[in-house]
């Protein structure tokens, strides 16, 4: 489960999200909110991207005092990615699988899931913005993630690409438990599996079914 303890996050002297105790069990929830809400701030907080006050903590491990065994276990997509042009996409997934502690080969089923192959050796500063989306989709789900935060997944998915997305979030959290938090204009709809949602006001949290 996610805990947030006394998380409060400023730019300045502005708060843009104070949780002073929320807990989130295993699910999958919908962040919902207006533009500049906070809900990327949220993600990339939970992420350890920004700095912030209090605490997170994914089941027993603090973000702050356990920063790499949380890191390990808590994966992140960026809305709008941003990877080293002059690497392949294929370096950027052996980067992460070996700092994540994947198994080897492991990124083959996302990659043909998603009909990478074509271009998965070529440098990044070639893709387009949809290639982007889904090499920073595979980064996501590799290791053996129990968290995975998603921030504007569907942005420039074609429909086939976001039910691969789909799937693959029906099968890590039926087969695995892992939890999902994805932000999103509109609704991921996994069959068979509910959402609850996170409702994102500047400066307040709240959980509805």
């Amino acid at each position: 489960m996610v805990q947030f303890d006394h998380f409060a996050k400023q730019y300045g002297t502005t708060t843009i999200l104070q949780i002073d105790a929320l807990t989130l069990p295993t699910g999958i929830y919908w962040v919902k909110g207006a533009n500049g809400s906070g809900k990327s701030t949220l993600l990339r907080s939970m992420a350890g991207v920004l700095h912030f006050h209090g605490d997170i903590t994914w089941n027993n491990l603090r973000l702050k005092k356990d920063t790499v065994p949380y890191r390990r276990v808590v994966n992140f997509a960026e809305a709008e990615p941003l990877f080293p042009e002059f690497l392949t996409g294929m370096e950027m997934i052996d980067l992460f699988r070996t700092a994540k502690g994947g198994a080897l080969r492991q990124e083959e089923y996302y990659i043909e899931s998603m009909q990478m192959q074509a271009y998965i050796h070529q440098p990044i500063g070639t893709y387009s913005s949809g290639m982007l989306k889904k090499l920073s989709l595979v980064l996501a789900f590799l290791g053996t993630p129990q968290l995975i935060l998603l921030d504007e997944p569907a942005i420039t998915l074609d429909v086939q690409a976001l039910d691969v997305l789909n799937h693959w979030i029906d099968e890590q959290h039926t087969r695995q438990g892992i939890t999902f938090l994805l932000s999103s204009h509109q609704p991921l709809a996994v069959e068979g599996l509910s959402s609850q949602y996170l409702q994102v006001e500047r400066c307040t949290v709240t959980v509805t079914a």
